[in-house]
C-alpha cells in the first residue's frame, strides 16, 4: 500500500530530540524522505537518522544553529543538494529562556526572537524557490500564545504569538502557489523543555484529561497537515493541549 507521504521530501529544524525527533520518525513512517537539523545533540542526531535508514528510509542530519542566519540557509541548501527539492519544511527548532521583565537580559530576548522567530521566517524564504505546488509549511508554536500561564513565560509567549500571525500572513502569501501555512501549538508535552522539578507534577491536575501531552501526538497533527488531506486548511492555529486552554 502507497504510503501518504511516499515520495515527499521534508525538512525538519530541530529535529534531533522531543518533538522535533518523533516529527522526524512520523514523517519517516509516511513515507518522506527526511533531512532535519540540529545544533548540539550530534549523537543523538546521528543515532537518528541510522534508526530511520534502517527502516528503508532515507534520513539526513545536518548541524545547524538556528539562531544564524547563514546555517539555517546553509542547511535548506544542503537538503535541497542530496533531495532535489523540499515539500514539506517543519519549523520546529525553538528555546525557552524564562525569567521575569524586571532583569531580563537582552541577550536572552536577542536569542530567542532569532530562534523562534526569524528562523522561522529565514527557513522559510530560503525553501520557497525549491517547492512546487502541494507544499507543506508548519511551524511549531505554543498555546503561550494565547495564555501564558506562568510568570517568567513573556519573552517565549511574545516569540510564539509572533509566529501565530506570521503563519496567517504567509498563507495569504503563498495561498495563490498551493502551498499551505498552519500554525501546531502543543500545550504542555512531555519534553525536555518541560523537564524542570516539580514543574511535572504541578501541571498535571490541571490538564483537562489529567495528563500531559506526547510528542508522538503533537507529531501525529503535523503528519496530516504535511498530508494529502488537509489541503483546504492554510493559516491556521491548531491547539493540541489536552484542555490545558479549556
Amino acid at each position: 500500500m502507497t504510503k501518504p507521504l511516499s515520495g515527499k521530501i521534508a525538512l525538519v529544524t530541530g529535529g534531533s530530540r522531543g518533538i522535533g525527533a518523533a516529527i522526524v520518525r512520523r514523517l519517516a513512517e509516511e513515507g518522506a524522505s527526511v533531512a532535519f537539523t540540529y545544533a548540539a545533540s550530534a549523537d543523538k542526531a546521528g543515532a537518528l537518522a541510522t534508526e530511520i535508514a534502517g527502516k528503508g528510509v532515507t534520513a539526513m542530519a545536518i548541524a545547524a544553529d538556528s539562531g544564524d542566519v547563514a546555517a539555517v540557509r546553509a542547511a535548506v541548501a544542503q537538503a535541497v543538494e542530496r533531495f532535489g527539492r523540499i515539500d514539506i519544511l517543519v519549523n520546529n527548532a525553538g528555546i525557552l529562556i524564562p525569567g521575569l521583565v524586571d532583569d531580563y537580559d537582552l541577550t536572552a530576548f536577542d536569542r530567542m526572537v532569532a530562534v523562534n522567530v526569524r528562523a522561522v521566517f529565514v527557513a522559510t524564504q530560503a525553501a520557497l524557490p525549491h517547492m512546487g505546488e502541494g507544499g507543506r509549511i508548519v511551524t511549531i508554536g505554543s498555546v503561550t500564545a494565547d495564555r501564558s500561564g506562568i510568570a517568567g513565560a513573556s519573552v517565549y509567549s511574545m516569540t510564539k504569538g509572533a509566529v501565530a500571525a506570521l503563519t496567517r500572513g504567509l498563507a495569504r502569501d503563498l495561498g495563490s502557489r498551493g502551498i499551505t501555512v498552519n500554525n501546531v501549538q502543543p500545550g504542555p508535552t512531555e519534553t525536555d523543555i518541560n523537564d524542570v522539578p516539580g514543574q511535572r507534577e504541578w501541571i498535571r491536575p490541571l490538564m483537562a484529561i489529567g495528563r500531559m501531552g506526547r510528542d508522538d501526538e503533537v507529531a501525529n497533527l503535523v503528519a496530516w497537515l504535511a498530508g494529502p488531506e488537509s489541503g483546504f486548511v492554510t493559516g491556521a492555529a491548531l491547539t493540541i493541549d489536552g484542555g490545558w486552554l479549556a
